[in-house]
């Protein structure tokens, strides 16, 4: 076998100033060129931060509903991508935002729908393999019939609900990659990616976890709006980015796998090791139920056999970073109001 022209291969991550494409960011730049592509919708440019002065990685602000062409843009001239081309392309752009979600609603419908067809132009251009962050959220509430759902089972949303734009524009971003393949024989990967933490989520968004954390640094009692024996499933982020990245070195006739945790903890535990971790002052206590349901676990046959991939992080580790994280950002923040 020819060796390669170039070192590293030029790889693009979309989405990649959010929550899990920077840190898929940090993980790549050790080895590639990282195109990062993002409009600052609801990332946060504090994520990248860190990268800006990497020579091996570049930011390219732009919303992919519009058609771009990567060999344009002049500050990607030292990856010669009209030599090279690209090789990969990891697809996580999509607006997320719990608190702010009906402001986005449109951009979610594009993003996932014109988006990731412009994506996959780019794609096909370069004969680039495409991997997609696609969601559990596909498979709908949890079964009765059974706890784990596997890639084989039937998606089963409501796509008229106020939470449809999100949830039906990742189906239909499947079903477009899907149909590319079938057409164009680009190699698709797409990942269903359950319940993830770490650091870099949005601290003040209205999520569980951080939302628990805050209350926790704040010496304030943490406030669970669910039934007293729900549970949760947590995948730590750096066990994701392990996952995405060994699902895109997988073979061409591999293409869905879940990832995330198939292990199962009482939300109220989960509450008590926060309120441990952040100093011990925080009393965990239930309020008023409200629509807390977790969706079914992931059966990771697939991922275990497939990819060797297991999630490895404990929770109390994995906890102790984000708070050490939420901790680092307040100060931050008083240091500069």
């Amino acid at each position: 076998m020819a060796n390669p022209i170039f070192e590293r291969k030029n790889v693009v991550v979309t989405g990649g100033a959010g929550f899990i494409g920077s840190h898929l960011c940090d993980a790549l730049v050790k080895d590639h060129h990282v195109i990062c592509i993002d409009n600052f919708s609801t990332s946060d440019i504090e994520n990248i931060n860190h990268l800006l002065q990497n020579p091996h990685f570049e930011l390219i602000n732009h919303d992919i509903t519009k058609p771009f062409d990567l060999r344009d843009f002049p500050e990607l001239e030292r990856f010669k991508i009209k030599f090279q081309g690209i090789q990969e392309i990891y697809h996580l752009a999509s607006p997320i935002s719990k608190k702010h979600f009906e402001e986005f609603k449109v951009a979610t419908v594009l993003t996932n729908s014109i988006g990731t067809k412009n994506v996959l132009d780019i794609a096909v251009a370069h004969q680039a393999k495409i991997l997609f962050a696609s969601s559990s959220a596909l498979y709908g509430p949890r079964r009765a019939d059974k706890d784990h759902v596997s890639e084989s089972d039937a998606c089963l949303i409501d796509h008229l609900t106020p939470r449809g734009a999100y949830d039906e524009g990742k189906r239909f971003s499947e079903a477009i990659l899907s149909t590319y393949a079938d057409v164009y024989g680009i190699d698709v990967k797409i990942a269903r990616i359950f319940r993830t933490y770490g650091p870099r989520m949005k601290l003040h968004d209205g999520n569980l976890l951080p939302d628990m954390i805050n209350a926790g640094l704040d010496g304030k009692d943490i406030e669970l709006s669910a039934p007293e024996d729900a549970k949760i499933a947590l995948c730590y982020v750096s066990d994701i980015i392990d996952g995405l990245v060994r699902h895109m070195r997988s073979t061409i006739d591999v293409t869905v796998v879940n990832l995330g945790s198939d292990q199962e903890i009482y939300l109220s535990s989960v509450a008590s090791l926060i309120a441990k971790i952040t100093g011990g002052n925080a009393r965990v206590r239930f309020t008023a139920v409200s629509s807390f349901q977790e969706p079914g676990l992931p059966d990771l046959t697939k991922a275990k056999q497939i990819l060797s991939w297991i999630p490895l992080v404990r929770l109390e580790d994995g906890i102790t970073r984000m708070v050490e994280y939420a901790r680092s950002r307040r100060q931050q923040r008083t240091m500069f109001s």
